[in-house]
Protein backbone atom coordinates (compact mmCIF):
# COMPACT_ATOMS: atom_id res chain seq x y z
CA UNK A 1 0.00 0.00 0.00
CA UNK A 2 1.15 3.53 -0.71
CA UNK A 3 1.53 6.39 1.57
CA UNK A 4 -1.44 8.77 0.98
CA UNK A 5 -1.22 10.90 4.31
CA UNK A 6 1.45 12.64 6.04
CA UNK A 7 0.80 13.93 9.70
CA UNK A 8 2.50 16.88 11.10
CA UNK A 9 3.32 17.35 14.58
CA UNK A 10 4.20 21.20 14.39
CA UNK A 11 6.48 22.00 17.39
CA UNK A 12 9.55 20.42 17.57
CA UNK A 13 9.19 19.19 13.87
CA UNK A 14 7.66 22.15 12.04
CA UNK A 15 9.40 24.39 14.25
CA UNK A 16 12.31 24.13 16.62
CA UNK A 17 10.30 23.78 19.41
CA UNK A 18 11.28 26.98 20.59
CA UNK A 19 8.24 29.33 21.70
CA UNK A 20 9.13 32.90 21.70
CA UNK A 21 6.88 35.60 23.52
CA UNK A 22 7.11 39.26 22.44
CA UNK A 23 6.84 42.02 26.02
CA UNK A 24 3.19 42.37 24.21
CA UNK A 25 2.78 38.86 24.96
CA UNK A 26 2.87 37.54 21.33
CA UNK A 27 3.62 34.36 19.76
CA UNK A 28 6.57 34.04 17.34
CA UNK A 29 7.47 30.77 15.80
CA UNK A 30 9.42 30.02 12.82
CA UNK A 31 8.60 27.60 9.80
CA UNK A 32 11.29 26.27 7.69
CA UNK A 33 10.78 27.61 3.33
CA UNK A 34 12.29 24.19 2.56
CA UNK A 35 9.35 22.56 4.55
CA UNK A 36 6.97 24.41 2.86
CA UNK A 37 7.68 23.86 -0.47
CA UNK A 38 8.50 19.87 0.18
CA UNK A 39 4.85 20.14 1.87
CA UNK A 40 3.29 21.82 -1.32
CA UNK A 41 4.59 19.10 -3.51
CA UNK A 42 3.34 16.58 -1.69
CA UNK A 43 0.26 17.87 -2.00
CA UNK A 44 1.27 18.47 -5.69
CA UNK A 45 1.51 14.72 -6.53
CA UNK A 46 -1.88 14.18 -5.40
CA UNK A 47 -0.92 13.41 -1.80
CA UNK A 48 -2.75 14.62 1.51
CA UNK A 49 -1.16 16.24 4.72
CA UNK A 50 -2.48 16.52 8.15
CA UNK A 51 -1.66 18.78 10.95
CA UNK A 52 -2.31 17.32 14.40
CA UNK A 53 -0.71 19.60 17.81
CA UNK A 54 -1.02 19.74 20.67
CA UNK A 55 -1.05 23.45 21.07
CA UNK A 56 -3.19 25.65 19.96
CA UNK A 57 -2.14 28.80 17.93
CA UNK A 58 -3.56 31.23 15.09
CA UNK A 59 0.60 31.10 13.37
CA UNK A 60 0.06 27.53 13.14
CA UNK A 61 -3.02 28.32 11.63
CA UNK A 62 -2.13 30.74 9.09
CA UNK A 63 0.87 28.44 8.29
CA UNK A 64 -1.59 25.89 7.31
CA UNK A 65 -3.33 28.43 5.56
CA UNK A 66 -0.41 29.35 3.45
CA UNK A 67 0.24 25.77 2.60
CA UNK A 68 -3.35 24.82 1.92
CA UNK A 69 -3.19 22.14 4.66
CA UNK A 70 -7.24 21.19 4.64
CA UNK A 71 -6.65 18.75 7.82
CA UNK A 72 -5.97 21.15 10.36
CA UNK A 73 -6.43 19.79 14.16
CA UNK A 74 -5.09 22.13 17.11
CA UNK A 75 -5.27 21.59 20.83
CA UNK A 76 -5.14 17.98 20.75
CA UNK A 77 -4.95 15.90 23.67
CA UNK A 78 -5.19 12.56 21.79
CA UNK A 79 -3.27 12.59 18.39
CA UNK A 80 -3.96 8.86 17.35
CA UNK A 81 -7.99 9.27 18.07
CA UNK A 82 -7.67 12.12 15.59
CA UNK A 83 -5.71 10.24 13.07
CA UNK A 84 -7.99 7.16 13.26
CA UNK A 85 -11.54 9.77 12.83
CA UNK A 86 -9.61 11.45 10.06
CA UNK A 87 -8.62 8.27 8.23
CA UNK A 88 -12.38 6.97 8.11
CA UNK A 89 -13.53 10.53 6.51
CA UNK A 90 -10.96 9.75 3.96
CA UNK A 91 -11.21 5.99 3.42
CA UNK A 92 -8.14 5.06 4.10
CA UNK A 93 -5.77 2.71 7.04
CA UNK A 94 -3.09 3.48 8.94
CA UNK A 95 -0.87 1.69 6.27
CA UNK A 96 -1.34 4.61 4.26
CA UNK A 97 0.17 7.09 6.76
CA UNK A 98 3.70 8.25 7.41
CA UNK A 99 3.77 10.36 10.42
CA UNK A 100 6.70 12.89 12.39
CA UNK A 101 6.54 13.67 15.76
CA UNK A 102 9.48 14.47 18.39
CA UNK A 103 7.62 13.97 22.19
CA UNK A 104 5.89 11.62 24.09
CA UNK A 105 2.36 12.97 23.44
CA UNK A 106 3.31 11.90 19.47
CA UNK A 107 4.22 8.22 20.95
CA UNK A 108 0.70 6.52 19.87
CA UNK A 109 0.56 8.49 16.51
CA UNK A 110 3.87 7.28 15.66
CA UNK A 111 3.16 3.56 16.88
CA UNK A 112 0.26 3.31 14.81
CA UNK A 113 1.07 5.01 11.77
CA UNK A 114 2.68 2.38 8.80
CA UNK A 115 6.22 4.78 8.97
CA UNK A 116 6.98 6.90 11.39
CA UNK A 117 9.79 9.32 11.45
CA UNK A 118 11.59 11.73 14.04
CA UNK A 119 14.04 14.68 13.93
CA UNK A 120 17.16 14.11 15.21
CA UNK A 121 16.48 15.71 18.33
CA UNK A 122 13.33 14.02 19.33
CA UNK A 123 12.87 12.75 22.58
CA UNK A 124 14.96 9.52 23.11
CA UNK A 125 12.01 7.44 24.35
CA UNK A 126 10.39 8.11 20.71
CA UNK A 127 13.46 7.99 18.92
CA UNK A 128 13.22 4.60 20.56
CA UNK A 129 9.72 3.50 18.53
CA UNK A 130 10.71 5.86 14.72
CA UNK A 131 11.29 3.69 11.96
CA UNK A 132 13.49 6.54 10.99
CA UNK A 133 15.36 9.22 12.78
CA UNK A 134 16.14 11.69 10.22
CA UNK A 135 19.55 13.57 10.37
CA UNK A 136 17.47 17.12 10.21
CA UNK A 137 16.44 18.98 13.54
CA UNK A 138 13.38 20.34 14.32
CA UNK A 139 12.65 23.43 12.49
CA UNK A 140 15.80 22.91 10.26
CA UNK A 141 14.44 20.97 7.04
CA UNK A 142 12.96 17.38 9.16
CA UNK A 143 9.80 17.49 7.20
CA UNK A 144 11.59 17.87 3.89
CA UNK A 145 13.70 15.44 4.86
CA UNK A 146 10.69 13.13 5.57
CA UNK A 147 8.66 13.88 2.39
CA UNK A 148 11.71 13.65 0.36
CA UNK A 149 12.98 9.79 1.85
CA UNK A 150 8.88 9.00 1.08
CA UNK A 151 9.03 10.10 -2.33
CA UNK A 152 12.19 7.85 -2.65
CA UNK A 153 10.49 5.06 -1.22
CA UNK A 154 7.10 5.39 -3.36
CA UNK A 155 9.41 5.62 -6.51
CA UNK A 156 7.81 9.31 -7.44
CA UNK A 157 11.31 10.80 -8.18
CA UNK A 158 10.63 11.49 -11.76
CA UNK A 159 7.01 13.16 -10.80
CA UNK A 160 8.41 15.20 -8.31
CA UNK A 161 11.37 16.33 -10.08
CA UNK A 162 8.85 17.19 -13.16
CA UNK A 163 6.69 19.50 -10.63
CA UNK A 164 9.32 21.89 -10.96
CA UNK A 165 10.35 21.41 -14.41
Amino acid sequence: MSIELVVLDVDGTMTDSHITYSEHGDEIKSFNVKDGLAIASWRRLGKQVAIITGRTSSIVARRAKELHIEHFYQGIDNKKEVLESLLEKLDLTMDNVAAIGDDLNDLPMLKAAKISFVPRDASAYVDKIANVVLSKRGGDGAVREMIEYLIVKEGLEKKYLELWE
